[in-house]
């Protein structure tokens, strides 16, 4: 009996399978990769626990320490010195001092990154510190915000004296009388070094007072150095290492 001769499968679907077939193996841990890289992972971090630090650009541990250190000594000389300037009788209980209203007009970023949501977050960290204070009272928000559009005047305008008595007048007509206007601004200078560099951050605040326009200034300043591997950051921690 003669075989009975089977049709063969076209060459290009041959083709299609052998190609199918070739790829699967390659296939299979591109899909597992491209599935771990949409997961991600959280936890909530305890008090007290090390603040992580951000790889490739400022963060918590970067932005806390400049406004701790600029806030505390710009206020405490402040309050130093309406301490010194209290006047009280002779066997009388001395008098605490006045309470100077703040008006926090904003921050400023000036650096090199794009701080995002940092922003409001230094905004409040330094407003609270004002509150905290035993001489200083911050003015709301929002009374500054409102008082700045029913003016059409930008926080920049302020510093110009008839700037400043009018928006200093429409607060005081509000009900919110201002003693001090309060700059933030926030630099940066970066120092490479191959493919490491060295980031130098700068927090400076600007205490003006309304009445005759002096200002005082108090800055903080924090280096940070971004590494491209592990050994390079160990190297830098270690002058003896080879």
């Amino acid at each position: 009996m003669r075989p009975v001769d089977r049709p063969h499968p076209p060459a290009q679907l041959d083709r299609r399978s052998f190609i199918r077939w070739s790829l699967a193996p390659l296939a299979i841990p591109a899909l597992a990769a491209a599935g771990c890289r949409s997961m991600q992972f959280a936890r909530v971090m305890m008090p007290g626990e090390d603040a992580m630090i951000g790889s490739h650009q400022a963060g918590q541990e970067t932005f806390t320490p400049l406004v701790n250190d600029a806030v505390a000594k710009l206020l405490a000389r402040h309050v130093d010195s309406a301490v010194q300037q209290v006047s009280y009788a002779e066997g009388a209980e001395p008098l605490p001092p006045p309470t100077r209203r703040i008006c926090f007009v904003g921050v400023e970023n000036k650096s090199a990154e794009d701080i995002g949501d940092f922003k409001e977050q230094i905004y409040q960290s330094i407003d609270s510190r004002i509150l905290e204070s035993s001489v200083f009272q911050s003015v709301n928000r929002r009374f500054v915000d409102a008082g700045l559009r029913d003016t059409r005047l930008r926080p920049d305008q302020l510093l110009v004296p008839e700037h400043m008595r009018s928006f200093a007048g429409h607060m005081e007509q509000q009900g919110q009388p201002i003693d001090y206007l309060l700059y933030a601004t926030i630099t940066s200078g970066t120092t490479r070094e191959n493919r490491d560099y060295q980031r130098d951050y700068v927090l400076t605040l600007e205490l003006v007072e309304v009445g005759t326009g002096t200002y005082d200034k108090q800055s903080a300043e924090l280096s940070k150095g971004y590494h491209h591997s592990r050994l390079s950051r160990w190297r830098a921690t270690n002058p003896l290492a080879p």
